[in-house]
C-alpha cells in the first residue's frame, strides 16, 4: 500500500501533521475533513487526499480565516485569492485600529490622563472616520443653525468642518492629543454658546468686525512680551502703529468692543487643533495680542 492508498487514523494524521488529535476531530466535525472510509471499529480513516486538504485547513487557520471561509474555500465557492484579498482587507483595518489604540496609550502614560480623558480617548479611537465627522458636523449644525450669516458665514461654517478624512495609520502624540481636545472643546456647551454668540453677531448689523484687518498685530504682540501696560504712554504710541492716529477716545472703545466680539482664545484654538488634524504648520497665537490691543483702545477713555 503507498501513500495514495494508504489511510490514517486520527492519530496518524495528528503525529504526521503536528496538529492534536482534538483539533483535528474538531475540523472532521464540522465537516471541513470528512473521513475517506470507516474501520471496523468505526474509527476514522483518512487518504492522502484528506492530508492534503488538513495542509490548506491549517493554513488558512493560520493566517486568521474564520472557518465559515474556510468551508467556503473546500467547496469551491470562494477561491483562495479571493479570501485572502477579503482578509487582507480586514486585516489592513484591524492593524490600523491597533496602531491608534497604541497612540492613544501612549497618550493616556504621557498626559497622566484622568478616568474621563482615558474614556474619551477610547471612544474616539473607534470611531469611524463619519462618526468623528459627526461630532464636528453636529457643533457646527447647532452654531450656525438659523443664523442668516450670509456667504462669509457659511464660508466659515465650512472651514470648521474641514476635517481630514481620517487620522493617519500611524498618528502622532500631537495628532491624538489634538482629537481629543477637539471632542472635549466641541462638546463644551459654554464654547458652544460663545461660537454662536460670534456667529448672530457677525449676522446683525449692530456688531460688524471691523471695517479693514488689521494691518499686523506684531506691534502689539511685541509690546505684550515688553511687558508694556496698555494703558501706558508707551501703549499710545503702540496704537498710533495699528489704528489711526485720528480716531477719537470712544471711536478708540467702539472699535474695542467690535474687535472683541470676533476675539476668543478657545476659537483660535479650534482652529490650530484643525490646522494639526490636517498636518498644517503651526501657527502662534495671535488672540493674547489682540487681547493686549482691546485693552490699550479701551484705555483710550
Amino acid at each position: 500500500m503507498d501513500d495514495r492508498t494508504e489511510l490514517f487514523t486520527i492519530g496518524q494524521l495528528a503525529r504526521r501533521t503536528g496538529l492534536t488529535v482534538r483539533t483535528i476531530r474538531f475540523w472532521s466535525d464540522l465537516g471541513l475533513l470528512p473521513p475517506t472510509a470507516r474501520s471496523g471499529g468505526g474509527y476514522r480513516l483518512y487518504d492522502a487526499a484528506a492530508v492534503a486538504r488538513l495542509d490548506l485547513v491549517r493554513s488558512l487557520r493560520e493566517l486568521g480565516i474564520g472557518l465559515d471561509d474556510v468551508r467556503r474555500v473546500l467547496e469551491r465557492r470562494s477561491s483562495v485569492p479571493e479570501v485572502a484579498r477579503a482578509h487582507a482587507r480586514a486585516l489592513d483595518s484591524e492593524i490600523r485600529t491597533l496602531r491608534l489604540r497604541r497612540a492613544v496609550l501612549r497618550s493616556v502614560a504621557r498626559r497622566g490622563s484622568t478616568t474621563e480623558e482615558l474614556r474619551l480617548m477610547n471612544d474616539l479611537a473607534r470611531l469611524s472616520a463619519r462618526e468623528r465627522q459627526q461630532i464636528i458636523d453636529d457643533f457646527v449644525a447647532e452654531v450656525f443653525g438659523g443664523v442668516d450669516s450670509g456667504p462669509g458665514g457659511e464660508g466659515l461654517a465650512r472651514a470648521m468642518r474641514a476635517l481630514p478624512a481620517d487620522l493617519p495609520d500611524e498618528p502622532t502624540d500631537e495628532e491624538v492629543d489634538a482629537w481629543v481636545e477637539l471632542a472635549e472643546l466641541v462638546g463644551d456647551p459654554d464654547f458652544r454658546r460663545r461660537v454662536r454668540a460670534m456667529a448672530v453677531a457677525g449676522s446683525t448689523s449692530a456688531a460688524q468686525p471691523p471695517p479693514e484687518p488689521l494691518p499686523s498685530v506684531e506691534p502689539a504682540r511685541a509690546a505684550l512680551a515688553a511687558g508694556i501696560a496698555p494703558d501706558s504712554a508707551e501703549a499710545r504710541a503702540v496704537l498710533d502703529e495699528l489704528v489711526d492716529p485720528a480716531l477719537s477716545p470712544d471711536e478708540r472703545v467702539a472699535l474695542a468692543e467690535r474687535i472683541a466680539t470676533f476675539t476668543d482664545r478657545r476659537v483660535e484654538r479650534y482652529w490650530q487643533l484643525i490646522g494639526v488634524l490636517n498636518g498644517q504648520p503651526p501657527f502662534p497665537p495671535t488672540v493674547p495680542a489682540v487681547e493686549w490691543l482691546v485693552a490699550a483702545l479701551r484705555a483710550a477713555r
